[in-house]
């Protein structure tokens, strides 16, 4: 068991205690993704016992289709909090938020805005819907329904399809959105102001609080817009999200969440790891340099 609290409530203490630091969200963030795992093993576990019953002929469909709703509603409220408490601490420090220090620099590599791309949803469904498929080809040979997401019928291929187009053009449209705020970075605000600043410098007239004051001014306008932005690319990921848990059925969708949750899990973990190895061989290489 973690001693961590859960994610819920520490956001709750942070806001009540005015924290907003980047190590606040970065403590948010492992509360949050070790309930993650909780709810991955609860869907496993979900999952294993509707096959069961479905296999034995046991138990009424409509029954388990409505406690596999119930468990799936859970891990979306899951998914809502955390991109949440992602949007009240990017108002405060919207920067630490397109570079995470909770993530490692394997995540960093295939990060969009801050995040996972929304379009990544469909390779992952199509990744798993082929494994799901040639694992049990033998019964869809025989005309038998597997119910699994290998079991996927033309209408809902279709229905993904629309979705993944429409998902691809709001992905582009925010990707120029973000282009044309980070241009910002050299405009004549911009510009004016890195000139006037070394200018003082050379004749050695720096105002430190002066200087920090007009940084913090210029550049106020720019972060507000790369929240704006944040909060958008949040938004799509969120509603690809909950999209294509409407075109699938619950134990499909169930085992979409299984996959997206084994696959975040495993690369964050797996990333943490190369990360220690590799500081751990700088460290040593610069010890034998002493």
């Amino acid at each position: 068991m973690s001693d961590l609290p859960n994610s819920v409530t520490y956001m709750t203490q942070a806001i009540r205690n005015g924290l907003h630091e980047r190590e606040s969200f970065h403590k948010f963030f492992e509360c949050w993704i070790v309930e993650q795992d909780q709810h991955l093993q609860e869907l496993i576990s979900a999952s294993k016992e509707y096959e069961e019953q479905r296999e034995r002929g046991r138990g009424r469909e409509d029954v388990q289709d409505t406690t596999l709703r119930l468990l799936l509603e859970r891990v979306i409220q899951h998914y809502e909090h955390y991109y949440r408490a992602k949007a009240r601490w990017a108002k405060s420090d919207v920067l630490s938020m397109f570079n995470p220090s909770w993530r490692s620099s394997l995540e960093d590599a295939f990060l969009w805005i801050g995040g996972w791309r929304p379009s990544m949803t469909f390779h992952l469904l199509y990744s798993k819907s082929g494994l799901q498929l040639e694992a049990r080809l033998a019964e869809l040979i025989q005309g038998l329904s597997t119910g699994d997401l290998g079991d996927l019928s033309p209408g809902q291929l279709d229905q993904v399809n629309e979705l993944q187009k429409q998902t691809i053009r709001e992905e582009k449209e925010i990707t120029e959105k973000l282009a044309k705020q980070q241009e910002t970075v050299a405009d004549s605000s911009m510009v004016e102001l890195t000139h006037v600043v070394t200018e003082m410098m050379r004749e050695g007239q720096v105002d430190q609080a002066m200087d920090t004051q007009r940084v913090d001014e210029t550049l106020a306008p720019k972060e507000e817009g790369l929240v704006e932005v944040l909060q958008r690319a949040d938004g799509l990921r969120l509603k690809t999200l909950k999209a294509v848990l409407n075109i699938l059925s619950p134990v499909q969708g169930a085992y979409f969440l299984i996959a997206a949750a084994e696959l975040h899990l495993r690369v964050h973990e797996w990333g943490k790891k190369r990360d220690a190895r590799r500081n751990e061989h700088s460290e040593a290489g610069h010890g034998q340099q002493h």
